[in-house]
């Protein structure tokens, strides 16, 4: 365990640096397994060989180049019919540092993706574990293309590519963990604030797209329900689609 992040009240006050590993998520599962884990505790590595993303995705990420971290929360102040707000707490977090750092088109895409413009930077995976209705332990793992320039899909970017600028890795995991604890206590204080920031922030709100479900039509993105399903305008009605009940295509 290392500690380091001064500038915080409680997260990254712990962490936990690995050379290697296959998860951060795993990692922090165990550690919480294993004990008493403090809220805030962070597990990092700059080469993660088996990340997760959301839809059982695996995200790509260079060896030594990007951010793959893991923060653990206890937010038991939430009832588990309210996780989503987890996702848009994290979500938040990403796009407020990333607006400090890149000029403009920082969005999320639904449900927890982060954009600039049209191009991927930043991917959100968050693992509960749920006791009486109410969420003990929260995962969330971060992933984070920091100094990547060349990557197998093309609608991927970071933030070297954006700004020409070389990043120190363990700098911009200090920034974000403090965003995202500025996040998290926003979001216990009010959590449809951070849910209206999260909205004004989405990735073509609003905009006549290219979506498929049992078939291809255009719609409109007009927010998200209670549990976080996506609210999409077809016509003159409103549906509410879940995680793999619809694509976004152009």
């Amino acid at each position: 365990m290392h500690k380091i992040f001064a500038n915080s009240l409680f997260v990254g006050k712990i962490l936990k640096i690995l050379p290697h590993c296959h998860s951060t998520n795993l990692v922090a599962a165990e550690m919480i397994q294993l004990g008493n884990v403090a809220e805030g505790a962070l597990v990092y590595t700059d080469n993660q060989s088996n990340g997760r993303g959301q839809r059982g995705n695996i995200w790509e990420s260079e060896p030594g180049m990007n951010l793959t971290f893991s923060l653990v929360l206890r937010p038991n102040f939430m009832d588990i019919k309210d996780q989503f707000n987890l996702n848009i707490m994290a979500s938040v977090a990403i796009t407020r540092m990333l607006k400090k750092e890149i000029s403009g088109g920082v969005t999320v895409k639904w449900p927890n993706d982060i954009y600039v413009r049209d191009f991927k930077i930043a991917g959100i995976l968050i693992e509960n574990s749920v006791r009486s209705r109410k969420i003990e332990h929260s995962i969330v793992g971060i992933g984070l293309n920091v100094n990547q320039h060349k990557f197998k899909t093309p609608k991927a970017t970071s933030m070297k590519e954006l700004t020409l600028k070389h990043y120190d890795l363990l700098e911009v995991l200090e920034k974000t963990a403090i965003h995202l604890e500025k996040a998290y206590l926003d979001l216990r204080d009010s959590q449809s604030l951070i849910k209206m920031e999260y909205l004004n922030n989405m990735y073509w709100m609003e905009e006549p797209h290219l979506f498929k479900d049992s078939e291809v039509f255009i719609g409109r993105i007009k927010g998200i329900d209670p549990q976080g399903k996506l609210l999409v305008q077809r016509g003159d009605q409103e549906f509410a689609y879940d995680i793999k009940e619809v694509e976004f295509l152009e």
